[in-house]
């Protein structure tokens, strides 16, 4: 492979630890860069090193904010009776979209996944056990995480650890999607569907 001058190597380097960015869509970022005029690139790179000093996990649910406290925690109308588990801090602005929910979250930080050194030290699993055990205005935990064999692990164990505190733990419904065919869908999927059908 060509040697390239060390900035960019460099570059090419940071943007290949981005996840799903091997090394030729990092060099495809770096000679994009280098063709942005160097006001664009300064505005760039102050976006970044801002993110890196203003931007701080919340000490409560563990999500992103400006502050100790996230906007969503600090937020006095918020029912602080539920609260909603989700993998990662990018999931909360997904559940915010539905405007369907108005309670609290706890940020996981991934599922159960041996193989890969997640394991339930790694996750925010003892955080989450002693939010639910010191709080008894905590009257159920959602469990929102993704319908993978590592999400539905996740569940299973969180529900096993939450059992003792006797509060009511839920997940997602699960079925068929808008404009789904049956022809298409899983048997999970669709055994689900079934449990969870309403009248019409």
């Amino acid at each position: 492979m060509r040697r390239f001058p060390e900035p960019i190597q460099n570059c090419v380097a940071a943007f290949a630890r981005l996840p799903g960015v091997g090394p030729k869509t990092a060099l495809r970022f770096v000679y994009y860069l280098l063709k942005l005029p160097k006001a664009d690139l300064a505005v760039m790179s102050r976006t970044i090193v801002a993110l890196g000093e203003r931007i701080v996990p919340c000490t409560t649910c563990f999500t992103y904010g400006e502050a100790d406290t996230c906007d969503i925690c600090a937020d006095p109308k918020r029912d602080r009776g539920l609260i909603c588990v989700v993998e990662e801090s990018r999931d909360i602005a997904t559940m915010e979209s539905t405007r369907a929910y108005n309670g609290v979250y706890h940020v996981l930080g991934g599922t159960l996944n041996p193989i890969e050194g997640m394991t339930p030290e790694a996750l925010r699993v003892r955080e989450l056990v002693g939010r639910v055990s010191a709080n008894p205005d905590v009257r159920e935990v959602i469990l929102a995480l993704s319908p993978t064999i590592q999400g539905e692990t996740t569940m299973m164990y969180l529900s096993k650890q939450l059992a003792p505190f006797n509060r009511t733990v839920t997940r997602l419904a699960r079925g068929l999607p808008i404009g789904a065919s049956l022809e298409y869908a899983d048997e999970i999927t669709l055994g689900d569907a079934f449990k969870g059908r309403r009248s019409a």
